[in-house]
């Protein structure tokens, strides 16, 4: 069935095709001896890389060290969906108490996360497979799923978002853009992009090496020790890094960090990947300005199309006990059967088309439903982080963030409500304290399949989709 159970399709890519524009992926040394610096980051995926980025950018005096435990984009990401949007998760609840112009000035960076990314990949010469198509969000396969996707631009209307940040389409709309099974209507928005991971995260390493950052691989951390006075020291097996500024962007494997372990919930998503598609094929199934898609179901799905013509499809995946982050999944060829099932469902005629690549990666929930960017000025410790799969984009605003607060500028983003000059402690919500995370993440993963099940099958009796319509809406609504 499918190749690199342990790597994803869009490293692999890298890997192995000599054709591609970019250089292959660049071999980092190990740290091999204690240093001094002003910054040190943990984490040399998008955020630690963001952050590095526009430090440089604003301050290129500081000298800045990346220590990555594994290789660059080792992570969610480089195993991701390819998803660059202009949003944020929870946005809605994270804006609620702002007066109209505030959460015009929100609305306007959010929404400006896909142009500002662009800009730096055009400076910078990294080529993603950028495709800036929108989004679409599918009603589809049953018809609870319209009553869902109304009440979501209700919802969105009421929120101050202007009908052209959100559209809604009618049925016929929506399959002039996307063939999927039983359309029904659904909503397109202009701010999202189809990018490729690997070429993402690699490229942004590479440009903030050209700025002079340090980036060490294969160097975990094994103790942060922080002190009031802003000398603050990172423990790892080749020598320790003493710095100013400690920053922990480590996300969904934030396991090791004992301080930071209990504000994110690492929980897996999984990914299939088809064969190149034949131009045949994709005329029927649409997609023709590249947009990404998902339906709207409470197991979360996302697909694009690849810019090498594959449709790439995930869903929400598993959590594992004590939060343990997860980058082998060979041992998930159950849930990547499932997903192809999900995907076949989709689009029928690719029932007999198979799947060549299957994959996970490990994001972070937080308990707040939102993403943060916060500095302690007192220990110089900061952190971005809490983008619950939607950290492409997320990860490029709270690093802007960030770096206005380790600069001690006021400005717009400073005054947006991720932003928080303290601590994690006193900013975050904690999650609760095993084994009651686990037991409500297989408690409610297992409703949500369920709903799945009978709300598709269209002889399912009205009483019995109306009860676990509404079960499932109500334990989906913890996460």
């Amino acid at each position: 069935m499918p190749q690199y159970p342990d790597i994803s399709f869009w490293m692999s890519s890298i890997q192995t095709n000599a054709s591609d524009s970019q250089p292959q992926l660049t071999s980092r040394p190990q740290l091999t001896q204690s240093q001094d610096v002003d910054v040190a980051i943990i984490g040399a995926g998008y955020s630690g890389l963001w952050i590095a980025y526009y430090l440089k950018q604003q301050a290129p005096n500081l000298n800045i060290a990346i220590l990555e435990a594994n290789t660059v984009g080792f992570g969610a990401s480089g195993r991701n969906g390819g998803w660059l949007m202009g949003s944020v998760e929870g946005e809605d609840r994270l804006l609620s108490g702002l007066e109209t112009s505030q959460k015009q000035q929100a609305h306007h960076h959010i929404y400006g996360i896909v142009n500002e990314a662009k800009g730096v990949f055009d400076r910078e010469g990294i080529d993603c497979d950028f495709s800036h198509g929108g989004w679409l969000s599918a009603a589809a396969r049953y018809p609870e799923q319209l009553t869902m996707a109304r009440k979501t631009m209700a919802n969105l209307q009421a929120e101050g978002h202007s009908a052209e940040a959100f559209q809604w389409l009618e049925g016929d709309e929506l399959k002039a853009r996307l063939n999927i099974h039983n359309p029904y209507g659904g909503i397109f928005s202009p701010h999202a992009a189809r990018i490729h991971p690997a070429k993402l995260v690699t490229g942004l390493a590479r440009a903030v090496e050209r700025l002079g950052v340090n980036i060490y691989e294969n160097t975990p951390v094994t103790n942060l020790s922080v002190s009031e006075q802003n000398s603050n020291t990172l423990t790892t097996d080749f020598g320790t890094v003493k710095a100013d500024i400690v920053l922990p962007c480590v996300e969904g494997f934030s396991y090791k960090l004992e301080a930071h372990r209990r504000y994110i919930l690492p929980i897996q998503s999984l990914i299939v990947a088809t064969e190149p598609l034949s131009d045949t094929q994709w005329q029927d199934i649409g997609l023709q300005n590249n947009e990404v898609f998902s339906d709207t179901c409470r197991l979360i799905t996302y697909g694009q199309r690849s810019a090498d013509n594959r449709l790439i499809f995930g869903s929400r995946g598993t959590y594992q006990f004590g939060g343990k982050p997860k980058s082998s999944f060979s041992d998930s060829v159950t849930v990547f059967s499932d997903i192809g099932k999900l995907m076949r469902e989709f689009f029928p005629a690719l029932a007999d088309t198979p799947i060549t690549h299957c994959w996970g990666g490990t994001l972070g929930m937080p308990r707040s439903k939102s993403p943060h960017a916060l500095f302690d000025p007192h220990s110089g410790v900061g952190s971005i982080g809490g983008y619950a799969g939607e950290g492409v984009g997320a990860s490029n605003l709270m690093a802007r963030t960030l770096v206005d607060l380790i600069l001690n500028r006021e400005s717009e983003l400073t005054a947006m409500p991720w932003a928080y000059h303290t601590t994690m402690k006193k900013a975050l919500r904690r999650w609760e304290p095993e084994p009651f995370r686990w037991l409500a993440y297989k408690s409610i993963l297992a409703t949500l399949i369920r709903e799945e099940a009978i709300l598709s099958n269209p002889t399912s009796p009205s009483w019995k989709r109306k009860f676990i319509h509404g079960a499932a809406g109500a334990a989906n609504s913890i996460l």
